[in-house]
């Protein structure tokens, strides 16, 4: 008689919890995931702009990984390495450094809180594609808090300082005449000044004075349209007629022809406001800024304001809106609660002593 012996064979029971063997990834260098990552975000269709950033900061920590001589393995890197390296952009690192043209004076130790979070940001997104697509086990960045900006009162130009800033420019000049359009473009249309290098003869409709700002040029990937002025639309009409000899498609371009810089332009603003007499801060966003807060000013509605300027969140309109003194005392002097609970009863009285 045969005997049923199975003790040569194991038999698999179900619902039995099988562990997981762990990967390694001991031997993978934070080089090797940044391509994946890199050439994932180009797949997604991000903009060369944000894939530049990416770029750029990633080789800000890795300048700080060889500079402290830290391993660059993906296991290596701990939460603990991060705020090391938030330390060291506060207290260390030199504002300015790769910038050869800017002034000794301009190079000092550590880093705005801004630029600092603006740096983590791009490492919070890699860590994350890390763990989503299982290069990484965890993510360092989870428990790193960004750093507190101070929300510093911008100082936006008057009206005298606006116009002063725009009689600067020599407009029998080619290139002071295209600054001077750029900066009554800015003021117009509140553009981001990315958006205004990057227009071309076709985003410009004549007819209806309408600007497109493309897609693919917006910071937030979005078309949208925006109104000019009949001046502005002079202006960039007299413009586009003497680029002619260019033959290129910019509106803004440079003595030979090609296409500007923001830095040069960004450069060449700073002549203008020292011409001006202006001693604060004048840049390029500056322009968004005080036209925002003019348009507001002048009884502009806030939710169109919030279309000009392309904004999804109303918080971020907010940003931009700073009611200069004079307007924030007129306003509370006129709707003060106090005019409809007191009024004509708030009489002037003697006081007896």
């Amino acid at each position: 008689m045969a005997s049923n012996n199975n003790e040569g064979t194991v038999s698999k029971r179900k619902g039995k919890r099988v562990k997981k063997e762990l990967r390694t990834f001991a031997t993978q260098t934070i080089d090797d995931l940044f391509e994946k990552f890199y050439h994932a975000k180009v797949a997604e269709g991000r903009a060369a702009r944000t894939l530049h950033q990416y770029k750029e900061n990633f080789r800000y920590f890795t300048h700080f990984l060889d500079y402290k001589d830290l391993s660059k393995n993906i296991d290596a890197i701990t939460t603990d390495v991060i705020r090391n390296y938030v330390v060291f952009m506060k207290n260390e690192k030199i504002q300015f450094e790769d910038h050869n043209y800017k002034p000794n004076d301009c190079k000092k130790v550590g880093l705005s809180p801004s630029t600092i979070n603006t740096r983590l940001k791009t490492l919070r997104v890699m860590f994350r594609f890390f763990v989503d697509e299982e290069l990484s086990e965890s993510n360092p960045m989870k428990r790193v808090k960004n750093v507190n900006e101070l929300q510093e009162e911008i100082n936006i130009l008057t009206v005298d300082e606006l116009r002063n800033l725009l009689n600067a420019p020599n407009k029998r000049n080619y290139s002071d005449y295209r600054d001077y359009v750029i900066m009554n473009l800015l003021l117009d249309t509140f553009l981001r000044i990315s958006e205004t290098l990057s227009l071309t003869n076709n985003d410009i409709d004549f007819s209806t004075k309408v600007i497109t700002v493309r897609a693919t040029v917006a910071k937030n990937r979005k078309a949208r349209i925006v109104p000019i002025k009949n001046t502005t639309a002079n202006l960039l009409k007299d413009l586009i007629k003497e680029n002619e000899e260019f033959e290129t498609n910019y509106v803004f371009v440079t003595n030979y022809g090609e296409q500007m810089d923001r830095n040069h332009f960004r450069k060449r603003l700073k002549v203008y406001a020292r011409k001006a007499g202006i001693t604060k801060n004048v840049h390029p966003h500056l322009f968004r800024h005080t036209g925002s807060t003019m348009f507001l000013e002048a009884g502009g509605d806030i939710r169109h304001l919030q279309m000009l300027l392309g904004h999804a969140d109303l918080r971020m309109v907010m940003r931009y809106t700073h009611l200069s003194r004079h307007a924030l005392i007129n306003q509370h002097d006129q709707f003060s609660p106090l005019n409809a609970v007191i009024g004509k009863l708030n009489k002037e009285r003697k006081i007896l002593r």
